[in-house]
């Protein structure tokens, strides 16, 4: 007759541990959201007071729901043309900070030249300078040459611009050097010339952490406040007409239009995320 050896029963884990295991496994996540919902939470609080319906000049209280704001968001004096300026002043200062800010990163990353590190340098001067201090200068330099420059939109866009192409490059050069310089090569040797290579492959490949910098450099160009408001003149941007209305009174459609802003701003990262996605797969399926 045989005999069945004895198995030994686990230990039972007392309450105390499984709580010390749980909170080990879980307070790195716990500890993100929390400072996710820090971040987030003022936003919310914008957002939500765009529906409010305030009895006064003053949209600090909460005291009613209501749509009317985002149906009659223009209704407040020069908000319209506000919203129209920084539309037009972002998108041109994109389009062209973009454009400057690649070709610069290509030039760093690609070619050896006399004055590289000094470029390399320079490029990273407006984003470590303070705005105010940017600001003045330009206000100084426009001032200067006021024969040539008049305080108002040309001015502001030409502010945006220098500053917004700091953020482009950097973020176009980060793509580039990780960039396979395999698959251009392997194009050449199958006949295509440079630009044929370029548009073909070069292109495709870097489109979107362009797109990525023109997000964020357009996001930049919307939002500032002080490079614009030293270099407006009489030309009122969204920031510099809340920063004027804030004075006298806090109209909901302020939070309307900021909610818009920063709506469409997340779909639009969020589209970018998932073409960068399906761009990284179609790479890796090309390799």
């Amino acid at each position: 007759m045989t005999t069945v050896a004895a198995i030994p029963r686990r230990a039972r884990v007392g309450l105390a541990a499984r709580s010390w295991r749980f909170v080990k496994r879980n307070a790195l996540t716990a500890y993100a959201l929390l400072v996710v919902g820090y971040l987030m939470l003022p936003i919310a609080v914008v957002i939500l007071f765009s529906f409010n319906a305030p009895k006064g000049r003053f949209n600090y209280v909460w005291q009613g729901f209501t749509l009317d704001h985002w149906i009659n968001w223009d209704s407040v004096l020069g908000i319209r043309e506000a919203v129209i300026t920084s539309i037009q002043v972002g998108l041109l200062a994109t389009v062209v900070a973009t454009a400057l800010g690649t070709m610069i990163a290509l030039a760093i990353v690609r070619h050896r030249f006399v004055g590289r590190s000094s470029t390399n340098l320079l490029v990273f001067l407006p984003m470590s300078t303070p705005e105010i201090v940017l600001g003045a200068s330009l206000l100084t330099l426009f001032l200067n040459t006021s024969a040539i420059f008049q305080l108002g939109f040309w001015t502001i866009f030409i502010a945006h611009v220098m500053f917004i192409v700091s953020f482009i490059v950097v973020t176009v050069k980060a793509r580039l050097i990780g960039f396979d310089r395999h698959l251009e090569e392997a194009a050449m040797d199958l006949g295509a010339n440079e630009v044929t290579t370029f548009r073909k492959v070069t292109l495709p490949l870097i489109a979107p952490a362009m797109l990525a910098a023109a997000l964020l450099g357009f996001a930049l160009s919307i939002d500032d406040f002080v490079i614009t408001y030293l270099n407006a003149g009489g030309t009122q941007t969204f920031p510099v007409f809340v920063w004027g209305a804030a004075r006298v009174s806090v109209p909901p459609q302020v939070n309307v239009v900021a909610s818009a802003i920063f709506l469409v701003a997340i779909a639009l990262a969020l589209g970018n995320v998932l073409w960068q996605y399906r761009s990284a797969k179609r790479t890796q399926g090309a390799t």
